[in-house]
Parts: C-alpha cells; sequence; structure tokens
C-alpha cells in the first residue's frame, strides 16, 4: 500500500514537472501578454457590445499560435539557450524535453492555434496568425545572432497581435488597424533594447549582437532609443484622430508617452544600467495603459 503511494506521488511529481516544462517551452506569461494585445485590439474594433465567443476563440487561438511560435524558437536556439544564464534551464536546453517532441507538441499548437482563428473568425486574421508564427520562427530567430536587424524584423511579427485582434472583428486591414500595427511596432524598439541593455554581456554568451549600436552600451545605442520612444507621442494620437478614441485616451497616450521618453532621456544622460532597467519597466507599463485607455473610451 505505501508503496503503491510512493508510486503515484512520483507520477504526480513527474506530470507536474513534464506540465511546468510545456508551460516554459512556450513562454506562458509572454505568451499571455501578447494574446492580451490581440484581446484590447479585438475590443477596440467591437462597436457595442463585445462578443465573448468569438473573443475567447481569438485568445484561445492566439495562445496556442503564440506558444508555438515560441517554443520553436526554443527548438532552433536550443544550443544556444545552453550559454545564458537567462534561458539555460530551458527544457530542451537541459535535454528534458527532446527536440522531436518539442517539434510535434509546437506543431499541433500553431496548426490548432491557425485553424481555429480561420474557422471561428475570419480567414484575414489567420492569415496574421500564421505571418506572426512563422515570421518569428524562421527569419526574426535565426536572424538574432546575425545582425542588430534581427530587432526590426522581429518587430513585424510582435506588432501583429493589436492589428489581428482588430481584423479578426473587421476582417479588413483598415487605416485603424494599422495604427495599433504602428503603434506596437515603434514601441517594441526601446522595450527591447532595454532588456537587450540589462542583459548585453548574457547576450554575448551566445553571440547575440541585439542592441541598435555595435558599441553596446553606449550614448548611440540610447539615442535610438530616445527617438523611437519620441514617435509614441503622436502616434498614440491616431486613434483619436480616426475617431475611434476620445480625447480622454489621447491625454492618456501623451502623458503616457511624455514618461517613457522621459526615462528613455534619462537613460541617454546617464547609459546606467539601472535607468535601464527602470526603462524597461516604462515600457511594460505603456503599452497596457495606452490600450486600456483607448477601450475605456470606448464604453
Amino acid at each position: 500500500m505505501i508503496a503503491k503511494e510512493i508510486i503515484q506521488a512520483e507520477q504526480g511529481l513527474s506530470l507536474k514537472a513534464k506540465m511546468r516544462d510545456y508551460g516554459q517551452l512556450i513562454k506562458f506569461r509572454l505568451t499571455f501578454t501578447v494574446v492580451f494585445s490581440a484581446a484590447m485590439g479585438f475590443v477596440i474594433a467591437s462597436s457595442g457590445t463585445v462578443n465573448l465567443s468569438q473573443l475567447f476563440w481569438l485568445v484561445l487561438g492566439g495562445f496556442l499560435t503564440v506558444g508555438s511560435a515560441n517554443g520553436i524558437n526554443q527548438i532552433i536556439e536550443r544550443n544556444f539557450d545552453k550559454l545564458m544564464l537567462r534561458t539555460a534551464n530551458r527544457p530542451i536546453a537541459q535535454n528534458r524535453m527532446g527536440i522531436t517532441e518539442a517539434a510535434i507538441f509546437c506543431s499541433i499548437l500553431g496548426i490548432a492555434g491557425v485553424g481555429i482563428i480561420n474557422f471561428f473568425l475570419n480567414p484575414m486574421s489567420s492569415y496574421l496568425a500564421a505571418a506572426s508564427l512563422l515570421s518569428y520562427a524562421f527569419l526574426y530567430t535565426p536572424l538574432k545572432r546575425v545582425s542588430p536587424v534581427a530587432v526590426f524584423v522581429g518587430a513585424f511579427p510582435g506588432a501583429i497581435p493589436p492589428m489581428l485582434g482588430y481584423v479578426a472583428v473587421t476582417g479588413v486591414i483598415d487605416e485603424v488597424a494599422l495604427a495599433l500595427f504602428t503603434i506596437q511596432f515603434f514601441w517594441q524598439f526601446p522595450h527591447f533594447w532595454a532588456i537587450a541593455w540589462i542583459l548585453d554581456e548574457d547576450y554575448q554568451r551566445a553571440g547575440y549582437r541585439l542592441l541598435p549600436s555595435f558599441e553596446g552600451r553606449g550614448k548611440r545605442s540610447a539615442r535610438q532609443m530616445v527617438w523611437y520612444t519620441f514617435v509614441l507621442i503622436p502616434l498614440g494620437l491616431t486613434p483619436y484622430w480616426l475617431g475611434v478614441s476620445g480625447i480622454a485616451s489621447a491625454v492618456v497616450s501623451v502623458l503616457a508617452a511624455v514618461a517613457f521618453l522621459y526615462y528613455a532621456v534619462k537613460l541617454l544622460k546617464t547609459c546606467s544600467d539601472k535607468d535601464a532597467k527602470v526603462l524597461m519597466f516604462a515600457s511594460f507599463l505603456y503599452l497596457p495603459t495606452v490600450l486600456l485607455a483607448y477601450v475605456l473610451d470606448k464604453l
């Protein structure tokens, strides 16, 4: 009886460990934040009552698609993940999960995710989902060890989620969809470069050079962060100019961008890791603040 209980306990621990590994493979928290942007785009596009059934399918399909892209990223980068402190414990890098197992799992997720979006929403949104998955996994990922241009390439799939959510409702890519895409596109540069600044030494262990200047942490890299952050001030006003949000969200978007810019300028002055970390946290706050402001302005 005791032996049976021990076996059951070991099986339970094994199952928990396997689920934890799958969660690491799809980068659960990152995937959730990406899907949040898509959901915000969906609500912004909705006139009147939000179709909760369609929103559910968007979240599910988006989650599976993004999870697939993140998993493929780890398959491709498995040998480099072993070299970095922040990624060394990933399941494929540690051989806790085989490449075949991960590839089958990610393929199922990707096909199911894009299929759900196509079947329950519309073909155009499924094309965007497929484009995001393929470009992230097979263009951005291999470019990371080649050139800092990888950040520019990766910004395209990274900016698709709010546009995809909007198109899931409308079925077309119009000026509002492009405005949401552009805001998230430009936001990614100071966001990702702040992270790359903090993790620069870790990235270099794997041969990644992701800061915008070859001098690495310095004035040139910080200056580019300032310019991309500055552009967010007028870009944040485009939903107001296009008539999909009101003056309240316009004010919030400007104030959020100005605060974001303040921390980018501060990093330019000091070039310190401390201020890069503050800028990173500011970037985490900027996007959900602005997207929620657009949504709440419609209520």
